[in-house]
């Protein structure tokens, strides 16, 4: 399943919960976020971007949620505890937790491919230029 390409501007009090006394200023948090979910058409389900860690790998994280565009866009910002579900491979032995949170709508994170990021992340493997 293809990820949803929603993208959104943060608003000012979620940017403001992303920084913390003692980041770099230069790591400033980008100012928009993806939805990482799987595609999904049906337009009262929420898009979700993961924003931030909780204090220890398995605490819960900050995610923004959102829903519509414009004038019209409702968001939250919250945190979430990690979805539960594993995928485990007999053969090779990995084993893989789902990146999402509980309770996400559409397939687990390793059933979402992101065609633009496999394309970026095979430039760098493999050492060529981005350029051409």
């Amino acid at each position: 399943m293809l990820q949803c390409t929603a993208v959104t501007l943060l608003p000012p009090d979620a940017v403001l919960r992303l920084t913390t006394p003692e980041a770099d200023s230069s790591a400033d948090p980008e100012p928009y976020v993806l939805c990482e979910l799987g595609e999904h058409h049906d337009q009262r389900t929420e898009h979700a971007a993961y924003l931030r860690p909780g204090r220890t790998p398995d605490s819960p994280a900050l995610w923004f949620y959102w829903t519509g565009s414009g004038p019209q866009r409702t968001h939250r910002a919250e945190t979430a505890p990690w979805c539960p579900a594993v995928l485990r491979r007999l053969d090779s032995g990995l084993v893989r937790r789902c990146a999402l949170f509980d309770h996400h709508t559409a397939a687990h994170s390793w059933d979402v491919t992101d065609p633009l990021g496999d394309l970026i992340a095979e430039q760098f493997v493999s050492g060529d230029s981005p350029e051409g």
